[in-house]
């Protein structure tokens, strides 16, 4: 995947967009994030992102980006490509690292702190 294609993916957006974006994020996450778990290797921090997305106190931009990398994470677009064995997620994965890349240092103590009580909690189940 290109830099133009994953910096037009990671536009954003106005605030009606990422109102959208956020709720398709917070419908699709979980089942996506359960399907996808042991091939992303990033997991704690994927799930950081999404507890930042979903942040009031999250920057408009930042929010926007991870919306937009995670809305990505979420559809179905290549659903196809994702049922492959070790490659499925690699687009993914490539717009998530450069999302992470565009809001360096966003991600507070607290998202991880979050995403480490779900992930625990996720193991002991």
């Amino acid at each position: 995947m290109d830099d133009i294609k994953i910096g037009e993916i990671l536009l954003p957006g106005e605030e009606s967009e990422q109102e959208r974006k956020e709720h398709k994020v917070r419908r699709r996450f979980w089942p996506t994030f359960r399907r996808a778990a042991r091939q992303i290797p990033f997991s704690r921090d994927l799930v950081a992102a999404y507890y930042c997305a979903v942040d009031p106190a999250t920057p408009t931009r930042t929010r926007g980006i991870l919306l937009a990398a995670l809305g990505y994470f979420v559809l179905p677009l290549d659903f196809v490509p994702d049922m492959l064995a070790m490659i499925g997620f690699s687009d993914d994965i490539a717009v998530l690292t450069a999302a992470f890349a565009a809001i360096s240092g966003q991600i507070k103590e607290r998202h991880y702190q979050k995403a480490d009580e779900v992930l625990q909690d996720s193991v002991e189940k």
